[in-house]
């Protein structure tokens, strides 16, 4: 039962962008690896920046694909998935990250069909 749609999508980017710029920082993240915090925040600003470039109805500029978007969003959760092993982080470093890979995964696998190709 795929439940997201490419609206609903669009009004979760800014927030889930703004946290992941802000969590790590209220969070206390990188005490296993500075690149924790880092990371995070990275992502939370090209996610930001994503947003405004993806033609959805929040899109300001409206120059990538929806389908551009959601692949960038996957590629997204896998490398949360993947960061706590390849990068060493540990504890609630760890967690950030799987549990943040995996909303993103979860979001994107719950698209329905016939709009996440648009």
């Amino acid at each position: 039962m795929k439940f997201v749609t490419k609206q609903i999508h669009a009004y979760l980017d800014y927030p889930v962008a703004i946290a992941l710029i802000s969590l790590p920082f209220l969070l206390g993240l990188g005490s296993s690896n500075p690149l924790a915090l880092q990371l995070s925040v990275i992502t939370g600003i090209a996610a930001f920046i994503l947003t405004i470039l993806t033609d959805h109805q929040l899109g300001l500029i409206r120059i990538l694909s929806y389908r551009i978007h959601l692949t960038v969003d996957f590629l997204v959760g896998l490398v949360f998935v993947l960061a706590p092993f390849i990068f060493s982080f540990e504890g609630l470093d760890a967690i950030y990250y799987w549990i943040n890979g995996a909303a993103v995964l979860f979001v994107v696998s719950m698209h329905k069909p016939e709009l996440a190709i648009q």
